[in-house]
């Protein structure tokens, strides 16, 4: 068993096998996971909104659906991963207040799994697993050795997608 390397909200790394890297407390926010099976190398990243577009002077890239997967990838094939190669699983986006009518902030988590697959599907990056929505927060770690996601939750049974 290798190192578990952390990665904070709104922030993202790569990991080589042996490996592992995780990030706490996922809740409205997703954690996606790229994972390339021949170099072993996997990728995290803790995402908060949906769409750096909406917001001005952005200084955080991994914050945003849309940018941190570009830069996770860009990361990922600079540590010796293939583009073409690359996998990904998701979690997170549950649904953790509960706001009556449409408002757009009791609705981010779903909106945050939507750009992060809308941005995948661009980049051509199949998404193998996911386990996105609900009401509960989860915690996430990829193994790189074996690309198993694992999805951990206060009262629930480890998941493995």
């Amino acid at each position: 068993m290798g190192t578990m390397i952390k990665v904070g909200m709104a922030d993202l790394n790569v990991c080589k096998s042996p490996n592992a890297i995780t990030t706490l407390g996922l809740g409205s926010c997703i954690g996606i996971a790229l994972y390339d099976p021949v170099t072993k190398i996997g990728g995290l990243a803790h995402i908060m909104l949906p769409d750096s577009t909406q917001m001005k002077n952005n200084q955080s890239v991994a914050k945003f659906a849309d940018t941190g997967i570009e830069e996770l990838v860009k990361r990922m094939v600079k540590a010796g991963a293939m583009k073409t190669r690359l996998v990904a699983k998701i979690a997170g986006g549950a649904k953790m207040f509960e706001v009556t009518g449409s408002s757009n902030i009791g609705n981010i988590g779903a909106r945050n799994a939507e750009a992060s697959k809308k941005k995948l599907k661009q980049l051509g990056i199949p998404l193998k697993a996911e386990d996105t929505g609900l009401n509960y927060g989860r915690t996430v770690e990829l193994y790189a050795e074996t690309g198993e996601f694992h999805i951990k939750s206060v009262g629930k049974k480890l998941k493995i997608i």
